[in-house]
């Protein structure tokens, strides 16, 4: 029996790792996918009915060299493109005692590309007797988990185009606003999601408007079971009024996660991608950095139960807070995007490349669940080795090859993309648009990442 067996057999002993397990599997089998013209990533099974020789890979995210100009600590970091330009917002303890203790300062950094950051001096705050530096908020308990978000809402007046959430156990979570990023205010006094005891603000609580939903969500810090550290869901029309929280429950058994970091991913913001880190009490408090997803109010997939980003060969990253990513996935080049992390580094993977579908040296091949497309066209995000090759077939609803769209109809795709046209002899996709269809893709030595049937 492999590893991987024993421990499903295991955890489906245990109620709350069936639920957990059960959610790795997406809806039912027989649902047909409506996938209109959106980018679908495979960082799950949402649209894998079938695999033979292939298998879902987690990939492992490169450390990229250090950044030139290093900016403040990253821990509650957070990271937000907006156009041109990439702010970071980050926690400045500087020797607080306690949770959103007076010393603590929210700082904010700017960088054009991602890798060299600047302080810049805004004159908001006197800090040690001078207001030559680069704070934005100092107000307990506030910054101790202050955590902007760009709002995405269509229509959002220009001077509330910047949210954030923060608070701790005692005040509850506050919501602030912004025009520019920089000058914040509270939208109200008192407030917006308040304390019970299941609840624990004290880590960052992510927000964002969600396209998919037409709502903000909420992600925050709760007990389960009241041991384990895990997360809540909350919805709001307003940012203001939010709904009664939801306990997500995505732990495995004996599992601390602490913080979400949930966040819709730029090129796909119908599903949201996770990076909590994973808490491990019983060895020296040591962290990792995991990989989860959901797509609107579905439970968090757990189909990658591995870490992400592991502590590495350094000794000081084994201990306690050593190991938090910052919120938000980023492009940092056309086909690059990353994640930074405390203390402050950069992780890169390929554009879309969190996971894929990987065939080894033998042929191997995946088939999709029924779906529906809006497009005029295949595209896919694709690598091969000089040896390897990837195909695509179009079925009917039955599993039958759609007259010219078979597989020996299909031009052989060799090489890397992130976003390479698959084209037929004589036909185009466009020619499918609205009937219900399967793709059957046929790999060597190969992996998929995405794909998407554009206009």
């Amino acid at each position: 029996m492999t590893t991987r067996r024993r421990f499903l057999s295991t955890a489906l002993s245990a109620g709350a790792a069936l639920a957990a397990v059960g959610r790795t599997s997406g809806a039912e089998p027989d649902t047909v996918r409506d996938l209109g013209t959106r980018r679908e990533l495979f960082v799950d099974r949402f649209l894998i009915e079938r695999e033979e020789g292939t298998h879902l890979r987690l990939h492992e995210p490169h450390l990229a060299p250090a950044m030139t100009e290093p900016a403040d600590n990253m821990e509650y970091g957070t990271v937000i493109k907006d156009g041109d330009l990439f702010r970071l917002y980050t926690r400045d303890a500087r020797g607080a005692k306690r949770d959103g203790d007076e010393p603590e300062v929210t700082r904010y950094c700017e960088s054009r590309d991602g890798i060299k950051w600047a302080r810049p001096k805004l004159g908001l705050h006197e800090l040690d007797g001078s207001k030559d530096n680069n704070v934005i908020l100092h107000e307990p308990p506030f910054c101790h988990n202050f955590c902007p978000v760009l709002d995405a809402r269509p229509g959002v007046a220009r001077e509330e185009r910047f949210k954030a959430l923060a608070g701790t156990v005692k005040t509850g979570l506050v919501a602030f606003t912004s025009g520019d990023g920089i000058h914040w205010k509270k939208l109200r006094a008192e407030p917006v999601i308040t304390y019970t005891k299941e609840y624990a603000f004290d880590s960052q609580n992510v927000s964002f408007w969600s396209e998919s939903e037409g709502c903000y969500v909420c992600y925050f810090r709760h007990f389960l079971d009241k041991r384990l550290r895990s997360v809540c869901r909350t919805t709001s029309p307003d940012y203001l009024k939010w709904s009664d929280p939801v306990p997500m429950k995505p732990n495995f058994p004996g599992e601390h996660l602490y913080t979400t970091l949930a966040h819709p991913y730029f090129r796909a913001p119908h599903i949201y991608v996770a990076l909590p880190t994973r808490f491990h009490p019983e060895r020296g408090q040591s962290t990792d950095v995991l990989f989860m997803t959901a797509r609107g109010a579905a439970p968090f997939d757990r189909t990658f139960r591995e870490a992400l980003i592991r502590p590495g060969l350094d000794p000081a990253r084994w201990g306690n807070r050593s190991n938090y990513a910052a919120l938000n996935v980023v492009p940092t080049g056309p086909a690059e995007m990353s994640i930074y992390t405390t203390p402050f580094r950069r992780f890169t993977l390929r554009t879309d490349g969190f996971a894929s579908v990987r065939a080894g040296a033998d042929v191997g091949e995946m088939v999709t669940r029924p779906l529906r497309f809006a497009g005029t066209e295949l595209v896919v995000n694709y690598a091969t080795s000089a040896g390897g090759s990837l195909r695509v077939e179009v079925q009917d609803a039955a599993g039958a090859p759609v007259p010219g769209f078979a597989l020996a109809d299909c031009r052989s795709l060799v090489g890397d993309a992130i976003e390479q046209k698959v084209t037929w002899a004589k036909k185009t996709v466009g020619a499918l648009v609205g009937q219900t269809v399967r793709i059957r893709f046929v790999m060597q030595e190969a992996d998929l990442y995405a794909l998407q049937f554009p206009k």
